[in-house]
């Protein structure tokens, strides 16, 4: 594929070329806060209402810090401790490498549907770039693209080389390869400046970024077909995202037993997450469900007990029943001794107030 923009000095290490990509984040679990930087790069060939030809978005975890769009033309920043902390100067150099962004897609379009034999139709590039910063320093980066949501190209860091996906990617791939100088900005770029742009991200966004929320548990049970039961363990109210919950039977995990839906927001800034597993209630078995999670000192764990969950229903029926036996004893009591006040005349001694003076 052809080249839109001319190089750019090595303060940012911007390469830049035709990278599309549709990456998937994985979710990790355990003690160790580990901070991400990702850009999300996505350029559609029809747009449409609510969908922009091109548009580009900054996080830092979770957090949404700007976003650029072809309809928009400005960098807005998305919270407020970028708006407060970044200069003005800095905001101007990103609205300036948004449009050059918007350039090359522009032209990278064209030359895709070249490639590919395509002349019309809805067609879509995605590029996911970044890195992230352990705790103990390590730095790892990250990039990926794709077009029309297959794998396109994808950077080797410890070779400085392109790995194509497939035979038109082959062609983009070797004219890469051969531009040394372009692909040591990409390696400065992702091992360099994202480290010190996340290093001082995650400074400026600290009281978010880095605080810590307890997560709560519980569990139950239901019913399932053939006589089987479903445990449930729902954990709510966590930051950061990063959680590992498993279920344990006998003290043994049995994660490649269960099911979740995933990490999901629960609209307050934390997170909320649910583990199933199906089990046969016949096997006796202690069920627990354990809880990992950088907020907790220790890990978190709550036993399953099968008769928990049938504690209220009993206590509601022998309530229901000992209700209905006073009101039969009271109705008929009434009936067969109509003119006496309840509760005095009906037992013996007691003949009304009167008596008892």
């Amino acid at each position: 594929m052809g080249r839109v923009l001319p190089r750019c000095g090595a303060a940012l290490g911007l390469a830049l070329r035709l990278l599309l990509l549709l990456g998937a984040v994985a979710l990790r679990g355990g003690h160790s806060r580990l901070h991400s930087r990702r850009a999300f790069h996505t350029v559609v060939s029809e747009p449409g209402p609510g969908l922009p030809w091109y548009s580009c978005v900054s996080y830092v975890d979770d957090q949404v810090i700007y976003v650029y769009t072809s309809g928009m033309q400005r960098v807005e920043p998305r919270t407020v401790w970028m708006a407060q902390n970044e200069g003005p100067e800095l905001w101007d150099l990103r609205l300036f490498w948004s449009w050059r962004w918007e350039a090359w897609f522009n032209a990278s379009l064209k030359t895709l549907g070249e490639l590919y034999n395509q002349s019309e139709g809805f067609h879509i590039i995605q590029m996911i770039y970044g890195c992230d910063l352990r705790e103990d320093n390590i730095i790892q980066v990250f990039y990926q693209d794709s077009y029309d949501g297959r794998d396109f190209l994808t950077l080797d860091k410890e070779t400085m080389t392109w790995v194509a996906a497939d035979i038109g990617a082959q062609i983009t791939k070797r004219r890469w390869d051969a531009e040394v100088d372009d692909n040591q900005g990409w390696k400065h770029y992702l091992e360099d400046h994202c480290r010190e742009r996340l290093s001082q991200e995650i400074e400026f966004g600290k009281e978010t970024l880095q605080r810590k929320v307890r997560p709560t548990a519980r569990v139950s049970d239901r019913s399932s077909h053939d006589g089987l039961t479903t445990l449930s363990c729902k954990v709510s109210g966590f930051y950061p995202r990063d959680i590992t919950v498993t279920w344990l039977r006998n003290g043994e995990s049995r994660q490649q037993e269960t099911y979740s839906e995933g990490i999901l927001p629960s609209g307050d800034g934390t997170y909320q997450t649910w583990v199933a597993m199906e089990i046969d209630p016949k096997i006796k078995a202690h069920y627990s469900c354990h809880v990992e999670h950088e907020s907790l000192l220790e890990p978190l764990s709550i036993s399953w007990e099968p008769n928990n969950s049938l504690i209220p229903v009993v206590a509601g029926v022998i309530t229901a029943v000992v209700l209905v036996g006073v009101i039969i004893g009271v109705v008929v009591w009434k009936k067969r001794d109509p003119g006496k006040e309840p509760g005095m005349g009906g037992f013996p001694g007691l003949t009304g107030p009167c008596t008892l003076a």
